[in-house]
């Protein structure tokens, strides 16, 4: 809301200091017949349609703002509600600092209590903290987690379908540690079964890490390789994306144990690839191991409901050795992103952008599938990624497309050789059909 300080009293000695009786004579120098125009505005659009023409007609001076983008692995343009934003920028969120004074700092807990409260209830289990950097660290965290040294079990066992930059954080994280980390291959269906795991799990493995869906788009059984790992006393960890999960059953139901995520798709635009967000869900019985922040509900003496740092477990409170936090500051402010885009969303708007998601992703597939010289790659369901076989090198298939304004896919040779004449590709609620087609007529037209 607009705040205009000046009172009646004070617009008329304004006034009257200039000489004039009404506002209206200030404007008497315009011919009348100017003064108020009747507005000719088109139909009402939704805000993200607006939001668009307005782009479009920015696009005089700046045509990257318009560019159609089908870019994803793990960053991803969804729209951002307006009201997002205005939240954000309220001065006692943005310039706020840990919460060390829960005395003083009731605004901020609040804030993250609702969001560990969402997260739970996306990821459907039992505890959620706050103020994790990402989604490649939450998932590093979310691992270590479930090593155990005195019980032996110090294995960690990563499907090959997991985004490869977080598996490589993961092997940053364990360096040095008693920890061996052991990845499978990536299978040719680019979706992970019980079976590409089962030699890899033994009385020795701490936990069993997959995504949801993978790196490649595709959805894999969770139900199955969380049994797979169970039955040899692992536990089950998924890194799950937040926007599929208002139409896939959460982690939490399948058997997951523990479930990260990157929430930069839930209120927090791509902005050249940071701040992102981490989410670190797990069971009850996990709770006194988790880094970061957890926000508790209680009463006062008075009864009045109040909001407190419960298991505090950085170095400023308790022993060093003990500590399990990592530094992550006001990454709470990208919490409070996702926790107003959630509750504006709300469960339908969710799963309505899942859906636009999924069909809008699966259309273009389509399309792609009838163009002589494309393949699609992989078995099993996907949600709105999918791996596509180029007929040509797919960096060079990228520069033509830049050229013709089109942010294409993702090239896959530098991260699985075998995939070295594919790339991945992507589509959210902001790709529209008049995007895709010409896509498709640009990839047919560079084969041409």
């Amino acid at each position: 809301m607009v705040f205009s300080p000046h009172t009646p009293e004070d617009r008329t000695e304004m006034l009257a200091a200039i000489g004039v009786e009404h506002v209206e004579q200030l404007f008497e120098a315009i011919p009348a017949s100017y003064r108020f125009p009747e507005l000719r505005l088109p139909p009402a659009l939704a805000e993200a349609d607006a939001f668009r023409e307005l782009l479009a007609r920015a696009d005089r001076n700046w045509p990257a703002t318009t560019r159609p983008t089908f870019l994803g692995a793990g960053s991803y343009n969804h729209y951002v509600p307006a009201v997002v934003h205005q939240i954000l920028w309220r001065g006692e969120f943005y310039t706020a600092y840990t919460p060390y004074q829960p005395e003083v700092s009731q605004g901020t807990l609040q804030s993250i209590y609702e969001f560990q409260s969402l997260v739970c209830l996306l990821t459907g289990m039992e505890v959620a903290n706050a103020s994790m950097y990402d989604g490649a660290t939450a998932l590093a965290e979310g691992a270590l987690l479930c090593v155990s040294p005195p019980r032996g079990r110090t294995k960690i066992v990563v499907a090959g379908t997991v985004h490869p930059h977080y598996r490589a954080v993961l092997r940053t994280y364990t360096r040095g540690l008693p920890v061996t980390v052991v990845e499978a291959g990536t299978p040719p269906s680019l979706r992970t079964e019980s079976s590409d795991v089962e030699p890899l799990l033994d009385d020795s493995t701490a936990c069993l890490v997959v995504q949801y869906p993978n790196f490649y788009g595709r959805i894999e059984d969770l139900a199955a390789l969380a049994e797979r790992a169970h039955a040899v006393g692992a536990r089950f960890v998924v890194s799950a994306y937040p926007i599929a999960l208002g139409l896939l059953r959460p982690p939490g139901e399948l058997g997951a144990d523990v479930v990260t995520g990157e929430g930069q798709c839930l209120g927090i635009p791509q902005s050249f690839g940071g701040p992102a967000l981490g989410l670190l869900a797990t069971r009850m019985e996990l709770v006194r191991h988790l880094p970061g922040r957890l926000i508790g509900a209680t009463v006062d003496r008075e009864g009045k409901r109040g909001f407190v740092m419960v298991l505090q477990t950085r170095e400023q409170h308790i022993r060093r050795e003990k500590a399990t936090s990592n530094i992550c500051t006001n990454q709470g402010l990208m919490a409070l992103a996702a926790t107003v885009y959630l509750s504006t969303l709300g469960k339908r708007g969710l799963r309505k952008v899942a859906e636009l998601c999924y069909h809008k992703a699966h259309y273009l597939a389509e399309r792609l599938a009838q163009l002589p010289g494309w393949e699609l790659v992989g078995d099993g369901p996907f949600f709105n990624e999918f791996v596509v076989r180029c007929p040509r090198d797919p960096k060079e298939i990228n520069e033509r497309l830049r050229a013709e304004g089109i942010i294409g896919g993702l090239p896959l040779g530098d991260y699985e050789p075998a995939l070295a004449d594919s790339m991945l590709l992507c589509a959210t609620e902001l790709t529209t059909r008049a995007d895709i087609d010409r896509l498709v007529d640009a990839l047919a037209s560079c084969v041409d």
